[in-house]
């Protein structure tokens, strides 16, 4: 899994994408349709810096965890920057994905960095740090940690809140996968180079714009394993389901298939190469490292987003937040002001408890200071309840397009207890499950 060193121009690196595009595509990477929107810009906008590039250490899950972080020269607190997480393989470290190993600077961040700075994209990258070099992610900490990584570098440094992306090699790869699984109203889309699904999938029934690279003939994660991870997206992005295209083992080439069908803004796409366990496959050669077609490749799926993002029914403010499957609203009991009051379902009346607005930092508040909150320590069946408003990341949440609406710190959704539709039903955290009582629509 060590890059090896390579010493060829970025020119000709460029040039074997494009005359690969023409031979060995079987589908170029469609442009994505989703609606255009504004960047979402952090609370950590028009502020000076709090965090700069650079090693530095995060409490998360009562650990001291590390992370690598590189922040653009010329960093504008004014302007919302793109932020991409790399994670390390098995073995590998924090250290080797931001300096790129033996190949440098080319291959900062999987050749990723190298191609933002030449764009001038603005473009935050983070390399955390697993325990034991890898991403076992027992009971959720390494998810935890990605939390706690993504809150503070929002709160620190201006981030659009719609641009986030992971993507990582073999155990990486199966990181980037669990947080398509469990983030996938957080992160915009992910890259899973020659992964599995190592590091769990808690949740995995959301949609999240995926792309899969694999080699052929790896023989560390069978490319079975991979297909298996791509298939997960596959269907819950609605896509058309395919036997996509492979090169032919010898062939020294590679195929990339984007599906047809997919929800918009919703791609998948499949990159398969004659070629093993390895992140960085040359075209017409054995050998791997920076000059490799994949960093462009994901660069450009990556890119094609832009500020773009599927138009998720928010609230404008003011708005009835409305079960269902139950058809009732979501509602605290009595028009009640006391921070715990967990939030319940009770017929439509229009009455001000029953109206939310989803402020610019995610909070739904309702009474115009009130914001349903979970704790921080949130899992299956926690209270929402209303508290004082306080800009912490328990009080923050995400609305999908598919009318569900998961808490941002885990990934959780807002869910009717025991899939009740009674007035009086309790609204909690659970894993989402793509269940009617978990399915919300926004009302005037």
């Amino acid at each position: 899994m060590k890059r090896k060193p390579l010493l060829v121009s970025l020119v000709a690196a460029l040039l074997l994408v494009l005359a690969a595009a023409g031979t060995s595509f079987s589908s170029g990477l469609a442009a994505s349709t989703s609606v255009t929107r504004a960047a979402a810009a952090s609370t950590g906008c028009g502020k000076p810096p709090a965090l700069t590039s650079g090693n530095h250490t995060i409490q998360s899950g009562g650990q001291n965890r590390g992370y690598i972080l590189r922040v653009p020269a010329g960093y504008d607190r004014n302007r919302p920057y793109r932020l991409v997480f790399g994670f390390h393989w098995r073995g590998g470290t924090a250290n080797d994905v931001d300096s790129g190993g033996t190949d440098g600077y080319n291959w900062s961040y999987y050749g990723l960095r190298r191609l933002a700075d030449n764009a001038n994209n603005g473009t935050i990258f983070v390399a955390p740090q697993g325990n034991g070099n890898g991403w076992a992610n027992p009971g959720g900490q390494d998810l935890a940690f990605v939390d706690a990584l993504v809150n503070q570098i929002e709160s620190g440094l201006c981030v659009d809140t719609t641009q986030l992306f992971a993507g990582g090699f073999s155990y990486g790869g199966g990181m980037s996968y669990a947080l398509a699984c469990s983030r996938a109203t957080v992160f915009r889309a992910v890259a899973v180079y020659s992964g599995a699904n190592l590091s769990g999938c808690n949740g995995g029934t959301q949609p999240i714009a995926y792309m899969g690279l694999h080699g052929i003939r790896d023989n560390v994660l069978p490319i079975s394993l991979g297909r298996e991870l791509r298939d997960t997206f596959v269907r819950n992005n609605g896509c058309i389901r395919q036997n996509p295209p492979e090169p032919r083992q010898g062939s020294l080439t590679h195929t990339i298939t984007t599906y047809s069908g997919c929800r918009s803004g919703y791609p998948v796409v499949w990159a398969a190469f004659d070629g093993g366990h390895d992140p960085g496959p040359v075209e017409g050669s054995t050998g791997s490292g920076w000059r490799t077609w994949t960093s462009a490749a994901v660069w450009q799926f990556f890119t094609q987003f832009g500020s773009n993002t599927p138009t998720p029914p928010e609230p404008s403010g003011n708005q009835k937040i409305v079960g269902q499957q139950s058809g009732r609203c979501l509602d605290i009991n009595n028009s009640t002001t006391t921070n715990g009051t967990q939030a319940q379902l009770w017929d439509c009346n229009g009455g001000s408890n029953q109206r939310w607005t989803h402020s610019t930092g995610k909070q739904l508040v309702v009474y115009g200071n009130k914001c349903l909150g979970v704790g921080q320590a949130a899992g299956n069946g926690t209270p929402a309840a209303i508290w004082d408003c306080n800009g912490q990341a328990d009080q923050q949440w995400n609305i999908s397009p598919d009318g569900t609406i998961t808490a941002a710190q885990s990934g959780l959704c807002l869910d009717a207890s025991g899939q009740g539709t009674a007035n009086g039903t309790k609204i909690q955290l659970w894993s989402c499950s793509g269940g009617a009582n978990q399915r919300w629509r926004l009302e005037n």
